[in-house]
């Protein structure tokens, strides 16, 4: 009488490398607990033998990430770019920065240690990056920021392989190197991004992120936080002011704690703004610097109420004032840096000017054909 007997795998052949290449051949890279089971069945080996062995590929509850843990660890130590530790990135204090806005909630957010993902909007040149990486330099805390452009994909954010050397190595992205340092993550113009910012979902609930690619989790350090810039609030330019700007996907707007809308500074603090500046660069002209701030502050009023569709910007007085600098003449400097609005635009933003500035003198053709080349 023939006895069938069970075959059983003899227990020096079960080594870890035998283990981890069968069950890819099977099942891939992520295996779980009932795929294990069913492997030790037909292999006549017990499971906690099987999951022992396994230890270090364990990502959770019954679930296992069979990538190459010991090569794609080594890559992910290997120097791909000069090591963020050896990097300050604390910003620079500006000496000629007046704090105004929203800045002091801002730096209150950053100084609580709190993670509180905040969202700033505002017309464009009115200090919304410049009073994040104010309040950063201000309480000696580092932030990457990061220009976000329809083409910003989860390779530019959280990082991929990159040749070195001739070697394909891990290198961390912006949003990694923030989470690692506890830094804060500045994501600038937001509202520029496609749908594959939503890789960022689990991070902006404070939870970290899995790197899929490594085999590795990243929990965030405390101090982590998240800001983001735009000129919209998530919902699209409706006027077509700010082209290429789309609508977000409401899941991730929900996941900003709060929103700020940063307006344009008073005519007080600007003026004291455009007064520090001009020093630096050795203007001493407050009557120019206060028609300026005048100036702007009623096309601005104008603007608000429908009378004209477009507005200067605090950032195009300091354009002037520098234009000041470089040329020597008001007229010029003025015209040369409303040359970027349409015609009509132009000449009753000049017209305005001549009525807010007795001392001033409209540009002359001579004037007008030297600036446009003609």
């Amino acid at each position: 009488m023939t006895v069938e007997t069970k075959q059983t795998m003899p227990r020096n052949t079960v080594t870890p490398e035998y283990i981890l290449t069968s069950l890819q051949s099977l099942y891939g890279t992520e295996v779980t607990a009932a795929d294990i089971r069913g492997w030790c069945a037909s292999n006549g080996t017990s499971y906690p033998t099987v999951t022992k062995k396994l230890d270090q590929y364990k990502v959770g509850r019954g679930r296992w990430n069979l990538t190459a843990q010991e090569k794609l660890e080594q890559d992910y130590q290997a120097p791909a770019a000069l090591p963020a530790s050896e990097q300050n990135l604390i910003p620079n204090k500006d000496p000629n920065f007046v704090p105004f806005g929203n800045y002091n909630d801002i730096k209150r957010i950053i100084k609580s240690g709190l993670f509180y993902p905040t969202f700033i909007t505002g017309l464009s040149g009115n200090g919304k990056t410049h009073a994040v990486e104010q309040a950063c330099a201000a309480l000696n805390k580092e932030l990457i920021r990061v220009n976000i452009t329809i083409e910003t994909d989860e390779d530019d954010l959280i990082g991929g392989f990159r040749l070195v050397n001739g070697e394909t190595v891990w290198h961390n992205g912006p949003v990694i190197e923030a989470l690692e340092r506890g830094a804060v993550l500045l994501l600038d113009e937001v509202d520029l991004a496609s749908n594959k910012i939503l890789c960022l979902q689990s991070i902006l609930e404070g939870k970290g992120v899995f790197l899929k690619k490594i085999g590795k989790f990243v929990q965030p350090v405390k101090g982590f936080n998240v800001f983001a810039t735009a000129n919209t609030k998530g919902k699209g330019s409706d006027d077509g002011r700010f082209i290429g700007t789309n609508v977000l996907n409401e899941a991730f707007l929900e996941r900003f704690c709060v929103t700020f809308e940063q307006t344009y500074p008073t005519p007080s603090s600007e003026a004291r703004i455009l007064a520090k500046v001009a020093a630096s660069i050795g203007v001493n002209d407050d009557k120019f610097i206060s028609r300026l701030v005048d100036w702007a502050d009623i096309i601005r009023k104008t603007f608000y109420d429908g009378g004209i569709e477009e507005v200067i910007s605090t950032r195009r007085l300091l354009h002037i004032v520098n234009a000041y600098v470089i040329f020597g003449d008001k007229a010029k400097a003025i015209q040369v840096c409303i040359n970027r609005f349409d015609d009509e635009t132009k000449s009753a933003f000049l017209e305005l000017y001549d009525k807010v500035d007795v001392d001033f003198v409209m540009p002359s053709e001579e004037t007008v054909d030297s600036i446009t080349g003609q």
